[in-house]
């Protein structure tokens, strides 16, 4: 379940929730996902999302997702992928520049968690640890008793996303997997968690200390762009990007170096995700 900032629940995607449930939650449905969830068959589909001929699916994800365009610089198209990765005005995403408050890297639906000695995380159903994510124990222990914060993306948000902070970045770590939707009725069935493809890198930023950031894959496709290696970045500049369907950031902080907007951890704690908007501030850092 999904609350915006003022506090309204908000119900989305409701055809696409039933589809999921058809493909996750039936014998018949789990037997095409392995179909589906084929590294070939994710190619082929990439491709063609990347090709001319996608271009007639685009007016009707339009309709179907009640996109409204005016927030975003339209032009002629030459795919599908082109217009899933279309730019947002300037304008409608303004970045908050207060060097001590903590941004929301992406349009998503946040939740946010403690992180625990060997806490195992249960996101509508999945149960995942800090370790699998990046695959990494001795990374994962920099961050028990600090934040972790999952932001799940649906198809029809912005799918661009930002640096929270300025600093330097290392390289970028990719860990291949099997790819399958991020959306929560899927967790029912599948840690994908563990099972799609991620890549992260080390943010060492100006005001939050050392965080993590891991960009997941969606079923199919799934592909993650993002734009540097070895990098400085400043507070707002773009990342990268995702590339058709659902994907989801996933943001680990150290102890002691921010707190979150007691709105999200109240909406955590109450099994909702909460409505947040790229460059929205989203708590602050812990010194402030």
């Amino acid at each position: 379940m999904i609350k915006n900032r003022k506090g309204d629940v908000i119900v989305t995607n409701e055809k696409q929730n039933e589809l999921l449930k058809k493909l996750y939650g039936t014998s018949d449905g789990r037997r095409l996902l392995k179909v589906l969830t084929l590294p070939i068959v994710s190619k082929a589909v990439g491709d063609f999302m990347d090709s001319s001929f996608s271009k007639p699916l685009i007016r009707k994800f339009i309709k179907d997702n009640h996109i409204d365009t005016s927030q975003y610089i339209m032009k002629r198209f030459r795919s599908y992928n082109e217009f899933f990765t279309r730019k947002i005005k300037p304008d409608r995403r303004p970045v908050d520049t207060e060097p001590t408050h903590l941004i929301s890297p992406c349009d998503s639906k946040l939740s946010v968690y403690e992180i625990e000695d060997s806490s195992i995380f249960r996101i509508k159903g999945s149960r995942y640890r800090v370790c699998d994510l990046v695959k990494n124990d001795f990374l994962a222990r920099r961050f028990v008793g600090g934040y972790c914060m999952i932001f799940r993306l649906e198809v029809d948000d912005y799918h661009r996303y930002c640096y929270i902070d300025g600093g330097n970045k290392t390289g970028n770590t990719f860990i291949k997997g099997e790819l399958h939707t991020v959306n929560p009725i899927a967790l029912r069935r599948y840690n994908i968690y563990k099972r799609n493809s991620r890549e992260y890198t080390i943010l060492h930023t100006d005001n939050f200390g050392d965080v993590v950031q891991v960009e997941v894959g969606a079923m199919m496709v799934g592909r993650i762009r993002n734009h540097h290696n070895e990098y400085h970045f400043r507070r707002g500049e773009e990342k990268g990007m995702f590339e058709f369907g659902g994907s989801t950031i996933v943001l680990l902080f150290e102890k002691g170096r921010v707190l979150p907007d007691r709105d999200l951890i109240r909406n955590t704690n109450e099994n909702y995700e909460t409505i947040v908007k790229y460059g929205e501030k989203i708590g602050i850092a812990a010194t402030a």
